[in-house]
């Protein structure tokens, strides 16, 4: 992955996408911080983005063929 980034927004409007990965793992897309961001193919965040969603959070976002991919997600502590 290139250009690894870190960013803090909500995330909001998660949609799975049509087609699955050749393993027959879910892909979703989903915004936060001005950013479309892409779950990674065969990557359990899959399986866990749904469970972020309308939550403030804190990912790390890079470049991976041309699309911006999810590498890690963090929820806000709420202090």
């Amino acid at each position: 992955m290139k250009n690894v980034t870190r960013h803090t927004g909500k995330v909001e409007n998660i949609t799975r996408q049509k087609f699955l990965s050749t393993n027959g793992n879910p892909r979703y897309t989903f915004d936060i911080d001005g950013y479309t961001v892409w779950t990674g193919v065969d990557s359990s965040h899959g399986y866990g983005i749904t469970n972020h969603e309308g939550k403030r959070a804190t990912v790390t976002i890079g470049s991976h063929y041309g699309r911006t991919t999810l590498e890690t997600i963090t929820d806000e502590k709420r202090g």
